[in-house]
């Protein structure tokens, strides 16, 4: 071989591998960009601004929550408390957004594949948070009773299970 064959072996070479890495790029550029229009699309679609908001009007996005909204929108705690003020937690920002995304991408999932308990039922993390919140929204009435159901710390729920989501009688 002479070394202008070699030379222009080499010029085809290097520009193969330029096309190969140029088209992989350019590929791995239109996956990302379908992958975030898709991921923009759906939370239009979904109204995930909503989300964001304290509006309880948000939990209405899933149709399976029209019962517990609208328990909650006869309830005695319509006027003083939404979805976030029992569903997050008080603590700090982190913590609140951190369980409100965690229960969104949880809720996302599970109404999106159908694979949820009907009636919906709150999960343990959950009805810690709630029984937290209970506990520091009613702290004077509270701490009189805590430590008097020998010993036993029931959530308040077990004796008012209708005060957020009222039954519908």
């Amino acid at each position: 071989m002479t070394q202008s064959t070699v030379t222009a072996t080499v010029t085809v070479a290097q520009r193969r591998g330029r096309r190969l890495r140029a088209l992989a790029a350019v590929s791995a550029l239109g996956a990302l960009g379908m992958l975030v229009g898709l991921g923009l699309f759906t939370f239009g679609y979904a109204r995930g601004g909503s989300y964001l908001s304290d509006d309880p009007g948000a939990c209405m996005n899933c149709h399976v929550m029209r019962d517990q909204f609208d328990a909650w929108n006869h309830s005695s705690h319509k006027n003083v408390a939404t979805c976030n003020d029992c569903h997050t937690p008080h603590d700090n920002a982190i913590n609140k957004w951190f369980i409100k995304g965690l229960n969104g991408f949880n809720h996302s999932v599970a109404f999106t594949t159908g694979d949820f308990h009907e009636p919906i039922t709150i999960r343990e993390l959950n009805a810690t948070v709630v029984q937290n919140n209970c506990i520091e929204c009613h702290a004077t009435a509270v701490s009189q009773i805590l430590g008097s159901h020998e010993g036993e710390a029931l959530p308040c729920v077990t004796c008012h299970a209708d005060v957020g989501h009222r039954t519908r009688k």
